[in-house]
Protein backbone atom coordinates (compact mmCIF):
# COMPACT_ATOMS: atom_id res chain seq x y z
CA UNK A 1 0.00 0.00 0.00
CA UNK A 2 1.34 3.30 -1.22
CA UNK A 3 1.04 6.17 0.92
CA UNK A 4 -0.61 5.12 4.04
CA UNK A 5 -0.09 8.46 5.80
CA UNK A 6 -3.02 10.24 3.27
CA UNK A 7 -5.16 7.10 4.79
CA UNK A 8 -8.50 6.56 6.53
CA UNK A 9 -10.45 3.48 7.63
CA UNK A 10 -13.96 2.76 7.87
CA UNK A 11 -14.45 0.82 11.20
CA UNK A 12 -15.49 -1.61 8.56
CA UNK A 13 -12.01 -1.39 6.75
CA UNK A 14 -10.11 -1.84 10.15
CA UNK A 15 -12.35 -5.00 11.11
CA UNK A 16 -11.38 -5.85 8.26
CA UNK A 17 -8.05 -5.42 7.69
CA UNK A 18 -7.31 -6.96 11.25
CA UNK A 19 -9.17 -10.15 10.19
CA UNK A 20 -7.25 -10.50 7.11
CA UNK A 21 -3.75 -10.27 9.18
CA UNK A 22 -4.80 -12.47 11.94
CA UNK A 23 -6.07 -15.09 9.25
CA UNK A 24 -2.61 -15.12 8.06
CA UNK A 25 -2.27 -12.35 5.72
CA UNK A 26 0.74 -10.20 5.26
CA UNK A 27 0.62 -6.16 3.89
CA UNK A 28 3.68 -4.05 3.07
CA UNK A 29 3.71 -0.17 3.42
CA UNK A 30 5.45 2.30 1.05
CA UNK A 31 6.21 5.47 0.38
CA UNK A 32 5.82 7.64 3.11
CA UNK A 33 6.80 10.26 5.59
CA UNK A 34 7.13 12.98 8.05
CA UNK A 35 6.94 16.15 5.78
CA UNK A 36 6.11 19.57 8.29
CA UNK A 37 6.63 21.16 4.68
CA UNK A 38 3.27 20.36 3.98
CA UNK A 39 1.51 19.32 7.62
CA UNK A 40 1.72 15.55 7.32
CA UNK A 41 2.52 13.29 10.27
CA UNK A 42 3.02 10.12 8.52
CA UNK A 43 4.04 8.06 10.88
CA UNK A 44 1.41 9.21 14.00
CA UNK A 45 -0.80 9.44 10.83
CA UNK A 46 0.06 5.43 10.13
CA UNK A 47 -0.16 4.43 13.62
CA UNK A 48 -3.54 5.89 14.41
CA UNK A 49 -5.18 4.35 11.52
CA UNK A 50 -3.02 0.84 12.07
CA UNK A 51 -4.18 0.67 15.70
CA UNK A 52 -8.46 1.06 14.64
CA UNK A 53 -7.80 -2.49 13.77
CA UNK A 54 -5.04 -3.92 15.73
CA UNK A 55 -5.29 -1.57 19.00
CA UNK A 56 -2.30 -2.91 20.57
CA UNK A 57 -0.28 -3.27 17.48
CA UNK A 58 3.64 -2.08 18.29
CA UNK A 59 5.54 -1.52 15.69
CA UNK A 60 9.01 -2.35 15.52
CA UNK A 61 12.56 -1.24 14.24
CA UNK A 62 13.66 -4.01 11.58
CA UNK A 63 17.39 -4.92 11.35
CA UNK A 64 19.07 -7.01 8.34
CA UNK A 65 19.20 -9.77 10.69
CA UNK A 66 15.52 -10.52 10.32
CA UNK A 67 14.16 -13.35 8.85
CA UNK A 68 12.02 -11.37 5.43
CA UNK A 69 15.40 -10.21 4.43
CA UNK A 70 16.87 -14.33 3.84
CA UNK A 71 13.59 -15.63 2.42
CA UNK A 72 15.31 -15.54 -0.85
CA UNK A 73 18.11 -12.89 -1.64
CA UNK A 74 20.56 -12.28 1.00
CA UNK A 75 19.77 -8.65 2.01
CA UNK A 76 22.87 -7.82 4.73
CA UNK A 77 22.74 -4.48 4.85
CA UNK A 78 19.99 -1.70 4.37
CA UNK A 79 22.44 0.68 2.43
CA UNK A 80 21.21 -1.13 -0.74
CA UNK A 81 17.86 1.50 -0.48
CA UNK A 82 18.13 3.52 -3.13
CA UNK A 83 16.59 7.18 -2.10
CA UNK A 84 15.34 8.73 -4.84
CA UNK A 85 13.90 12.28 -3.36
CA UNK A 86 13.79 11.26 0.84
CA UNK A 87 16.49 12.94 2.44
CA UNK A 88 16.20 10.86 5.63
CA UNK A 89 17.36 7.21 5.76
CA UNK A 90 14.93 4.79 5.45
CA UNK A 91 13.51 3.08 8.09
CA UNK A 92 12.05 -0.65 7.62
CA UNK A 93 9.37 -1.55 10.49
CA UNK A 94 7.47 -4.68 11.50
CA UNK A 95 4.46 -5.33 12.84
CA UNK A 96 4.53 -8.54 14.23
CA UNK A 97 2.18 -11.25 15.23
CA UNK A 98 1.51 -11.10 19.21
CA UNK A 99 4.27 -8.41 19.32
CA UNK A 100 6.62 -11.05 19.23
CA UNK A 101 9.80 -11.00 17.78
CA UNK A 102 9.67 -15.17 17.23
CA UNK A 103 6.32 -14.57 15.43
CA UNK A 104 5.30 -13.91 11.61
CA UNK A 105 5.75 -10.79 10.40
CA UNK A 106 2.13 -9.37 9.95
CA UNK A 107 3.16 -6.09 8.16
CA UNK A 108 6.17 -4.50 6.12
CA UNK A 109 6.71 -1.29 6.77
CA UNK A 110 8.69 1.27 4.56
CA UNK A 111 9.32 4.42 6.61
CA UNK A 112 10.93 7.12 4.70
CA UNK A 113 12.05 5.58 1.30
CA UNK A 114 9.65 5.16 -2.11
CA UNK A 115 10.83 1.69 -3.08
CA UNK A 116 7.75 1.03 -4.89
CA UNK A 117 8.93 4.05 -7.37
CA UNK A 118 12.17 2.11 -8.51
CA UNK A 119 9.68 -0.96 -8.97
CA UNK A 120 6.95 1.20 -10.71
CA UNK A 121 9.62 3.37 -13.00
CA UNK A 122 12.28 1.21 -13.59
CA UNK A 123 12.10 1.89 -17.64
CA UNK A 124 12.15 5.61 -16.57
CA UNK A 125 14.67 6.67 -15.15
CA UNK A 126 16.44 4.19 -12.42
CA UNK A 127 19.71 2.62 -12.76
CA UNK A 128 19.82 -0.96 -13.05
CA UNK A 129 21.69 -1.75 -10.00
CA UNK A 130 19.23 0.04 -8.07
CA UNK A 131 16.06 -1.79 -9.76
CA UNK A 132 18.06 -4.61 -8.93
CA UNK A 133 18.39 -3.81 -5.06
CA UNK A 134 15.12 -3.54 -4.77
CA UNK A 135 13.86 -5.83 -6.56
CA UNK A 136 15.56 -7.73 -4.33
CA UNK A 137 13.91 -6.84 -1.05
CA UNK A 138 10.03 -7.15 -3.37
CA UNK A 139 10.98 -10.50 -3.60
CA UNK A 140 11.84 -11.20 -0.33
CA UNK A 141 8.77 -9.74 1.06
CA UNK A 142 6.38 -12.00 -1.14
CA UNK A 143 8.02 -15.41 -0.53
CA UNK A 144 8.00 -14.46 3.11
CA UNK A 145 4.60 -13.66 2.72
CA UNK A 146 3.90 -16.79 0.90
CA UNK A 147 6.42 -19.02 3.88
CA UNK A 148 5.04 -17.94 6.73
Amino acid sequence: MAEPDYGTMSDHEATALRGYLLKGGFVSFDDFRDDSRNGVMGWATFEQQMKRGIPNARFIDLDPSFPIFHSFFEINTFNIIPQAYDNNRAILRGLLEDNDPKMRMLAMINFNPDISDFWELANDFCLVSQDNETNKLGVNSVIYALTH
